[in-house]
């Protein structure tokens, strides 16, 4: 029986694209580092990796399908940090960003990885920014790239 598993390895060809909001700088900034350095460890070219800066989470999926759209990438990495405060907006961003990222991956058949931190407090986003929990960013690169590599594979085997 066939086993499929992605690598993490670049495609050779294509942009990875880093989507990343600007509220929260700090959680974000340090997103967007380790999602770079991962890609790059793991052989992509700077040059094709691209960062792409958004006012804040809500305006990550319209710039995320406009890059789906051209064709041109190898995968999207999706970053960026909601903190839970006193209204369902909270909710709305976190829930309804989610959503659109899951469904432009089943629209394009393209690795859209989802490193938009929901969080309780900015303490716990500090943890997953670099912090005691590693770093999201570098996790949603590696993501993108395994799942890049397996879905390069699986149609080469299925053509």
């Amino acid at each position: 029986m066939p086993r499929f598993e992605g690598d993490l390895r670049p495609r050779p060809t294509g942009q990875y694209a880093i989507v990343a909001s600007r509220w929260n700088p700090k959680i974000t900034d340090a997103l967007v580092e380790g999602a770079r350095q991962a890609l790059l460890a793991h052989g992509v070219e700077e040059g094709r990796v691209e960062v792409v800066r958004v006012p804040g989470a809500w305006e990550i999926p319209p710039v995320a399908a406009a890059i789906a759209a051209s064709g041109r990438a190898a995968a999207i990495i999706a970053l960026g940090c909601v903190v839970r405060g006193d209204t369902r907006h909270y909710e709305q961003v976190a829930d309804g960003c989610s959503q659109a990222l899951m469904r432009l991956q089943l629209d394009f058949r393209l690795p859209v990885a989802n490193g938009v931190l929901a969080v309780e407090t900015y303490a716990d986003a500090e943890a997953r920014a670099g912090g005691r929990m590693g770093n999201k960013g570098e996790e949603a690169a590696l993501a993108a790239l395994e799942t890049s590599d397996l879905l390069t594979h699986w149609q080469k085997t299925h053509e």
